[in-house]
Protein backbone atom coordinates (compact mmCIF):
# COMPACT_ATOMS: atom_id res chain seq x y z
CA UNK A 1 0.00 0.00 0.00
CA UNK A 2 1.69 3.71 -1.10
CA UNK A 3 2.21 5.79 1.64
CA UNK A 4 1.60 9.70 0.81
CA UNK A 5 3.92 11.17 -1.26
CA UNK A 6 4.29 13.83 0.64
CA UNK A 7 6.20 11.18 2.74
CA UNK A 8 9.96 10.25 1.60
CA UNK A 9 10.69 7.28 4.00
CA UNK A 10 8.60 4.93 5.36
CA UNK A 11 10.84 6.18 8.69
CA UNK A 12 10.18 9.55 8.41
CA UNK A 13 6.64 8.95 9.05
CA UNK A 14 5.26 9.69 12.41
CA UNK A 15 2.17 7.89 13.05
CA UNK A 16 -0.52 8.02 16.78
CA UNK A 17 -3.04 5.59 17.38
CA UNK A 18 -4.47 4.68 20.55
CA UNK A 19 -2.02 2.97 23.24
CA UNK A 20 -1.00 1.27 25.43
CA UNK A 21 0.68 -1.15 23.52
CA UNK A 22 -1.53 -4.47 22.39
CA UNK A 23 -4.56 -2.92 21.48
CA UNK A 24 -6.88 -4.53 18.36
CA UNK A 25 -5.46 -0.87 16.62
CA UNK A 26 -1.84 -2.16 16.87
CA UNK A 27 -2.93 -5.47 15.81
CA UNK A 28 -4.76 -3.95 12.96
CA UNK A 29 -1.38 -1.68 12.37
CA UNK A 30 1.27 -4.49 11.97
CA UNK A 31 -0.39 -5.85 9.11
CA UNK A 32 0.34 -2.47 7.10
CA UNK A 33 4.09 -2.63 6.44
CA UNK A 34 4.95 0.86 5.70
CA UNK A 35 3.27 1.84 9.00
CA UNK A 36 5.59 -0.91 11.12
CA UNK A 37 8.63 0.68 10.16
CA UNK A 38 7.41 4.53 11.18
CA UNK A 39 7.85 6.62 14.12
CA UNK A 40 4.86 5.59 16.47
CA UNK A 41 3.44 7.95 19.39
CA UNK A 42 0.42 6.18 21.35
CA UNK A 43 -2.26 8.19 23.25
CA UNK A 44 -4.66 7.47 26.22
CA UNK A 45 -7.99 8.59 24.24
CA UNK A 46 -9.23 9.22 20.61
CA UNK A 47 -9.13 13.01 20.60
CA UNK A 48 -5.98 12.87 21.46
CA UNK A 49 -4.68 10.88 18.38
CA UNK A 50 -6.90 13.41 16.35
CA UNK A 51 -5.42 16.11 18.35
CA UNK A 52 -1.55 14.96 17.78
CA UNK A 53 -2.09 15.21 14.03
CA UNK A 54 -4.09 18.19 13.76
CA UNK A 55 -1.38 20.29 15.63
CA UNK A 56 1.71 18.47 13.94
CA UNK A 57 3.05 16.06 16.17
CA UNK A 58 1.90 13.05 13.78
CA UNK A 59 1.68 12.90 10.23
CA UNK A 60 -1.64 10.16 10.21
CA UNK A 61 -3.67 8.89 12.93
CA UNK A 62 -4.67 5.07 12.74
CA UNK A 63 -8.22 4.63 13.89
CA UNK A 64 -11.05 2.51 15.08
CA UNK A 65 -13.85 3.77 12.82
CA UNK A 66 -16.57 0.92 12.81
CA UNK A 67 -16.92 -3.31 14.00
CA UNK A 68 -19.21 -5.46 12.72
CA UNK A 69 -21.35 -5.69 15.69
CA UNK A 70 -21.51 -2.84 17.45
CA UNK A 71 -21.66 -0.26 14.58
CA UNK A 72 -19.46 2.79 14.00
CA UNK A 73 -17.30 4.07 16.64
CA UNK A 74 -18.98 7.33 17.13
CA UNK A 75 -15.86 9.50 18.56
CA UNK A 76 -13.84 8.94 15.08
CA UNK A 77 -17.34 9.60 12.98
CA UNK A 78 -18.20 12.60 14.87
CA UNK A 79 -14.68 14.08 14.78
CA UNK A 80 -14.02 13.56 10.76
CA UNK A 81 -17.67 14.92 10.26
CA UNK A 82 -18.07 18.11 12.85
CA UNK A 83 -14.32 18.98 14.34
CA UNK A 84 -11.47 18.53 11.66
CA UNK A 85 -10.69 18.64 7.93
CA UNK A 86 -8.90 15.36 8.28
CA UNK A 87 -9.24 13.01 5.29
CA UNK A 88 -8.96 9.40 5.46
CA UNK A 89 -6.00 7.51 2.94
CA UNK A 90 -7.19 4.24 3.77
CA UNK A 91 -8.99 1.25 5.40
CA UNK A 92 -7.72 -1.47 7.42
CA UNK A 93 -10.01 -4.56 8.30
CA UNK A 94 -9.15 -7.21 10.82
CA UNK A 95 -10.81 -10.10 12.28
CA UNK A 96 -11.46 -9.35 16.15
CA UNK A 97 -10.43 -12.60 18.51
CA UNK A 98 -11.81 -11.58 22.51
CA UNK A 99 -9.56 -13.68 25.07
CA UNK A 100 -9.99 -13.66 28.57
CA UNK A 101 -6.59 -12.77 29.87
CA UNK A 102 -5.04 -13.76 33.26
CA UNK A 103 -2.10 -14.49 35.52
CA UNK A 104 -0.18 -17.30 35.00
CA UNK A 105 -2.06 -19.97 37.53
CA UNK A 106 -5.10 -18.14 37.44
CA UNK A 107 -8.33 -20.40 36.93
CA UNK A 108 -11.93 -19.51 36.21
CA UNK A 109 -13.32 -19.88 39.40
CA UNK A 110 -10.67 -17.06 41.06
CA UNK A 111 -11.86 -14.50 38.39
CA UNK A 112 -14.13 -11.99 40.24
CA UNK A 113 -13.90 -8.57 37.90
CA UNK A 114 -13.65 -8.62 34.16
CA UNK A 115 -11.65 -4.96 32.68
CA UNK A 116 -11.68 -4.06 29.15
CA UNK A 117 -13.36 -1.51 27.01
CA UNK A 118 -17.17 -1.32 26.92
CA UNK A 119 -17.61 -2.56 23.14
CA UNK A 120 -15.40 -5.40 24.02
CA UNK A 121 -17.41 -6.08 27.32
CA UNK A 122 -20.58 -6.16 24.97
CA UNK A 123 -19.14 -7.81 22.51
CA UNK A 124 -18.70 -11.05 24.74
CA UNK A 125 -22.00 -10.21 26.76
CA UNK A 126 -23.53 -14.04 26.14
CA UNK A 127 -19.82 -15.52 27.17
CA UNK A 128 -19.19 -14.05 30.58
CA UNK A 129 -23.35 -14.51 30.82
CA UNK A 130 -22.87 -18.43 31.15
CA UNK A 131 -19.36 -18.73 32.36
CA UNK A 132 -19.20 -15.83 34.94
CA UNK A 133 -22.37 -14.78 35.75
CA UNK A 134 -21.46 -13.15 38.86
CA UNK A 135 -18.31 -11.27 37.86
CA UNK A 136 -18.12 -7.27 38.17
CA UNK A 137 -17.24 -5.55 35.04
CA UNK A 138 -15.04 -2.51 34.73
CA UNK A 139 -14.04 -0.02 32.09
CA UNK A 140 -10.84 0.99 30.66
CA UNK A 141 -9.56 3.34 27.95
CA UNK A 142 -8.37 0.45 26.06
CA UNK A 143 -8.01 -3.37 26.25
CA UNK A 144 -4.45 -3.01 26.69
CA UNK A 145 -4.73 -0.58 29.39
CA UNK A 146 -7.31 -3.28 30.72
CA UNK A 147 -3.79 -6.15 30.29
CA UNK A 148 -2.18 -3.69 32.44
CA UNK A 149 -4.48 -3.57 35.09
CA UNK A 150 -4.19 -7.11 35.55
CA UNK A 151 -0.80 -7.89 34.75
CA UNK A 152 0.15 -4.86 37.80
CA UNK A 153 -2.87 -6.51 40.32
CA UNK A 154 -1.93 -7.56 43.55
CA UNK A 155 -3.87 -11.60 42.96
CA UNK A 156 -5.40 -12.95 40.20
CA UNK A 157 -8.97 -12.22 40.89
CA UNK A 158 -9.11 -9.72 37.78
CA UNK A 159 -9.25 -10.63 34.80
CA UNK A 160 -8.93 -8.70 30.91
CA UNK A 161 -11.11 -8.83 27.78
CA UNK A 162 -7.53 -8.74 24.97
CA UNK A 163 -5.68 -9.35 22.09
CA UNK A 164 -3.12 -12.59 21.90
CA UNK A 165 -0.77 -9.96 21.49
CA UNK A 166 -1.27 -8.07 24.84
CA UNK A 167 -1.32 -11.50 26.48
CA UNK A 168 2.35 -11.78 24.90
CA UNK A 169 3.61 -8.57 25.64
CA UNK A 170 2.44 -8.28 29.10
CA UNK A 171 2.96 -11.99 30.26
CA UNK A 172 0.07 -13.63 30.74
CA UNK A 173 -2.16 -16.23 30.30
CA UNK A 174 -5.24 -16.77 27.89
CA UNK A 175 -7.59 -18.75 29.92
CA UNK A 176 -10.11 -18.65 27.29
CA UNK A 177 -9.98 -17.47 23.80
CA UNK A 178 -12.62 -16.45 20.97
CA UNK A 179 -14.97 -15.53 23.50
CA UNK A 180 -16.91 -12.82 21.31
CA UNK A 181 -20.48 -13.95 20.97
CA UNK A 182 -20.62 -13.60 17.26
CA UNK A 183 -18.68 -15.41 14.63
CA UNK A 184 -17.04 -12.84 11.91
CA UNK A 185 -16.44 -10.53 14.00
CA UNK A 186 -14.47 -7.68 12.35
CA UNK A 187 -12.96 -4.53 12.89
CA UNK A 188 -12.64 -1.42 10.16
CA UNK A 189 -9.79 0.98 10.99
CA UNK A 190 -8.99 4.24 8.46
CA UNK A 191 -5.41 5.94 8.03
CA UNK A 192 -6.16 9.48 8.08
CA UNK A 193 -3.85 12.72 7.09
CA UNK A 194 -4.27 16.58 7.30
CA UNK A 195 -4.23 16.64 3.26
CA UNK A 196 -4.44 14.84 0.06
CA UNK A 197 -6.30 12.07 -1.78
CA UNK A 198 -4.66 8.54 -2.57
CA UNK A 199 -4.50 7.88 -6.50
CA UNK A 200 -7.72 5.73 -7.72
CA UNK A 201 -6.51 2.23 -7.24
CA UNK A 202 -10.01 0.83 -9.59
CA UNK A 203 -11.22 -0.74 -6.18
CA UNK A 204 -11.63 2.75 -3.93
CA UNK A 205 -14.39 3.59 -1.65
CA UNK A 206 -15.44 7.62 -1.35
CA UNK A 207 -16.74 8.92 2.28
CA UNK A 208 -18.82 11.96 2.78
CA UNK A 209 -21.18 13.85 4.79
CA UNK A 210 -24.49 15.40 3.65
CA UNK A 211 -26.48 17.44 5.35
CA UNK A 212 -29.92 18.38 3.73
CA UNK A 213 -30.72 21.48 2.65
CA UNK A 214 -34.39 21.23 4.35
CA UNK A 215 -36.01 18.36 6.20
CA UNK A 216 -38.99 18.17 4.19
CA UNK A 217 -40.95 14.34 2.97
CA UNK A 218 -38.42 12.61 0.30
CA UNK A 219 -35.33 14.91 1.00
CA UNK A 220 -33.45 11.74 1.80
CA UNK A 221 -34.56 9.61 -1.33
CA UNK A 222 -34.11 12.48 -3.65
CA UNK A 223 -30.31 12.04 -2.22
CA UNK A 224 -30.11 8.65 -2.69
CA UNK A 225 -31.44 8.82 -6.22
CA UNK A 226 -27.87 10.99 -7.17
CA UNK A 227 -26.24 7.39 -6.09
CA UNK A 228 -28.90 4.82 -7.79
CA UNK A 229 -29.45 6.96 -10.91
CA UNK A 230 -25.82 6.72 -11.71
CA UNK A 231 -25.40 2.63 -10.49
CA UNK A 232 -23.51 3.35 -7.81
CA UNK A 233 -23.77 1.01 -4.92
CA UNK A 234 -23.27 2.35 -1.46
CA UNK A 235 -21.48 0.34 1.27
CA UNK A 236 -22.72 2.39 4.19
CA UNK A 237 -25.58 4.95 4.99
CA UNK A 238 -25.73 6.01 8.60
CA UNK A 239 -27.52 9.38 10.14
CA UNK A 240 -26.17 10.94 12.98
CA UNK A 241 -27.56 13.99 14.52
CA UNK A 242 -25.70 17.68 13.69
CA UNK A 243 -25.46 18.60 17.13
CA UNK A 244 -27.63 21.74 16.01
CA UNK A 245 -30.80 20.39 18.14
CA UNK A 246 -33.32 17.58 18.52
CA UNK A 247 -34.32 15.86 14.85
CA UNK A 248 -31.94 17.65 13.21
CA UNK A 249 -29.59 15.24 11.40
CA UNK A 250 -26.89 14.64 8.58
CA UNK A 251 -26.11 11.53 6.79
CA UNK A 252 -22.80 9.50 6.75
CA UNK A 253 -22.43 7.40 3.06
CA UNK A 254 -19.54 5.29 2.23
CA UNK A 255 -19.89 4.32 -1.62
CA UNK A 256 -17.50 2.47 -4.33
CA UNK A 257 -15.57 4.21 -6.36
CA UNK A 258 -13.33 7.64 -6.28
CA UNK A 259 -13.58 10.91 -6.55
CA UNK A 260 -11.60 11.19 -9.32
CA UNK A 261 -13.83 8.06 -11.47
CA UNK A 262 -16.35 11.09 -13.13
CA UNK A 263 -19.89 8.70 -12.19
CA UNK A 264 -18.74 9.26 -8.74
CA UNK A 265 -17.31 13.13 -9.32
CA UNK A 266 -21.20 13.97 -11.29
CA UNK A 267 -22.76 12.58 -8.12
CA UNK A 268 -21.23 14.99 -5.62
CA UNK A 269 -21.25 17.43 -8.11
CA UNK A 270 -25.08 17.52 -8.77
CA UNK A 271 -25.53 17.05 -4.98
CA UNK A 272 -23.93 20.00 -4.10
CA UNK A 273 -25.51 21.86 -6.70
CA UNK A 274 -28.93 21.08 -5.36
CA UNK A 275 -28.08 22.95 -2.25
CA UNK A 276 -27.26 20.14 -0.01
CA UNK A 277 -23.87 20.89 2.55
CA UNK A 278 -21.39 17.72 1.24
CA UNK A 279 -18.10 17.76 3.54
CA UNK A 280 -15.60 15.04 1.61
CA UNK A 281 -14.18 12.94 3.99
CA UNK A 282 -11.71 10.81 1.57
CA UNK A 283 -11.26 8.64 -1.05
CA UNK A 284 -9.12 5.92 -0.99
CA UNK A 285 -8.12 2.21 -1.69
CA UNK A 286 -10.95 -0.03 -0.70
CA UNK A 287 -10.28 -3.29 1.82
CA UNK A 288 -10.39 -6.58 0.79
CA UNK A 289 -10.18 -8.43 -2.75
CA UNK A 290 -11.72 -6.43 -6.07
CA UNK A 291 -15.51 -7.59 -6.71
CA UNK A 292 -18.10 -7.09 -8.61
CA UNK A 293 -19.39 -4.43 -6.98
CA UNK A 294 -16.86 -1.97 -8.05
CA UNK A 295 -17.76 -2.53 -11.89
CA UNK A 296 -15.83 -0.10 -14.40
CA UNK A 297 -18.88 0.09 -16.47
CA UNK A 298 -20.69 2.73 -14.65
CA UNK A 299 -17.84 5.05 -15.65
CA UNK A 300 -17.66 4.26 -18.72
CA UNK A 301 -21.07 4.84 -19.30
CA UNK A 302 -20.89 8.05 -18.08
CA UNK A 303 -18.17 8.54 -20.32
CA UNK A 304 -20.31 7.53 -23.33
CA UNK A 305 -22.99 9.59 -21.73
CA UNK A 306 -20.90 12.70 -21.78
CA UNK A 307 -19.88 12.82 -25.31
CA UNK A 308 -23.18 11.81 -27.10
CA UNK A 309 -24.53 15.13 -24.87
CA UNK A 310 -21.02 16.99 -25.83
CA UNK A 311 -21.23 15.61 -29.99
CA UNK A 312 -24.95 17.90 -29.71
CA UNK A 313 -24.18 20.57 -28.43
CA UNK A 314 -21.27 20.87 -30.95
CA UNK A 315 -24.02 21.41 -33.19
CA UNK A 316 -25.30 24.70 -31.30
CA UNK A 317 -25.19 27.27 -33.80
CA UNK A 318 -23.54 30.75 -32.79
Amino acid sequence: MPILSAVTTASSLRVAYLGPAGTFTEQALRTQPDLVEAEHSLHRTFPDVFYAVEHGDADLAFVAIENSIEGSVNVTIDTLAFESELKIQREVVIPIVMNLLVQPGTSLPDVETVVSIPIAIAQCRGWLRENLPAVDLRAANATAEAVEIVAEAADGSIAAIGTSLAAEMYGLDILAADIEDHPGNETRFVVVAPEGVPTPTGHDKTSIVIFQRADQPGSLLAILQEFAGRGINLTKLESRPTKQGLGDYCFLIDCDGHIGDEVVADALRDLRWKGHGVKFLGSFPAAGLPGEKRPAENADAWADADAWVADIRSTIID
